[in-house]
């Protein structure tokens, strides 16, 4: 049996890579420093999990993808964050918030446990805050979409 393939890096393609790191700074990521010339095309930080955060310019993006197409704002993913405590998650969202950045979902006791919110970054990529999930403070789910 193959080996299951292993989740190492997530790539984000951004229009203003200076205030992609701003956001995300905030949000308390940490970036490898690079090559000066690169500064507006890339950046990258190294996740304690272990996973790679890359961020790529629209045009570096077409250099290694040359069926990258802009779509427009945002995409269909939400890439989570993971911090150490539930005031962690109201904290972040705070900062970030408080910087003029646009909230998608205020600080929520989720029913499988965790806090968690949702902010967006400066390309409308929703970006969520979660705090390790507490079984104790659970409750039923909601009845599912119909």
């Amino acid at each position: 049996m193959d080996a299951q393939p292993v989740l190492n890096q997530v790539n984000l393609v951004v229009r203003d890579m200076a205030a992609t790191r701003k956001f995300y700074e905030r949000l308390g990521v940490k970036f490898k420093d690079g090559p000066a010339e690169w500064a507006a095309h890339h950046a990258s930080a190294d996740m304690p999990t272990g996973i790679r955060l890359e961020f790529d310019s629209a045009v570096f993006a077409q250099q290694w993808n040359p069926g990258w197409r802009e779509s427009g704002v945002g995409n269909r993913a939400v890439l989570f964050l993971g911090v150490q405590t539930r005031e962690d998650v109201d904290r972040v969202y705070g900062t970030v918030v408080g910087a003029g950045y646009r909230s998608q979902q205020a600080p929520l006791d989720a029913f499988w446990g965790a806090r968690y919110a949702i902010v967006e970054d400066p390309d409308g990529n929703s970006v969520g805050v979660m705090s390790p999930m507490d079984r104790s403070k659970g409750f039923p789910p909601p009845p599912p979409p119909r």
